[in-house]
């Protein structure tokens, strides 16, 4: 598999991960399950850049709790946080604008799209740098999304 592919292939599980966190019949199992896709998705070491397309009072984030956060909501240090990843969403797919090897680390950067249950789709940038860990899998050290410039 190539190295595009096998980001490919990282995305799609983020993705799912994204959506199945959002069919939880509850939030303690939505949060169950965001803990898991952090731990399988992100680096966790103190070490993460994550800065979320809704936050604007904390938007820097760089630990498991503050990620979690944003996925499921209900943290007092976050009181912005509604839980991204409750919306639900359907669906979603990444458009790459590129994916640039840089020694050990892959950037992939472009639009992904949210898909509500109404059928539209939420445009949103990324910003994603992925490293190995430990058992060759890709991990996402950098994380950086944001709605398209709006000049209205």
């Amino acid at each position: 598999m190539t190295t595009k592919e096998s980001i490919e292939q990282a995305q799609s599980k983020w993705g799912q991960a994204i959506v199945h966190i959002g069919e939880a019949p509850n939030w303690d199992e939505a949060r169950a399950r965001a803990t898991e896709a952090a731990q399988s998705l992100y680096v966790l070491d103190g070490s993460l850049l994550f800065c979320p397309t809704k936050a604007a009072e904390i938007q820097f984030r760089n630990t498991a709790e503050g990620a979690l956060s944003y996925f499921v909501g209900k943290n007092t240090s976050f009181p912005e946080d509604k839980g991204f990843a409750l919306e639900p969403w359907t669906a979603v797919r990444f458009e790459n604008t590129g994916i640039a090897e840089c020694g050990e680390t892959v950037l992939a950067m472009g639009n992904y799209f949210f898909r509500t249950v109404e059928g539209s789709e939420v445009k949103v940038e990324y910003s994603f740098a992925y490293v190995r860990d430990a058992q060759g899998q890709w991990k996402i050290q950098l994380h950086h999304s944001a709605f398209p410039y709006n000049p209205a």
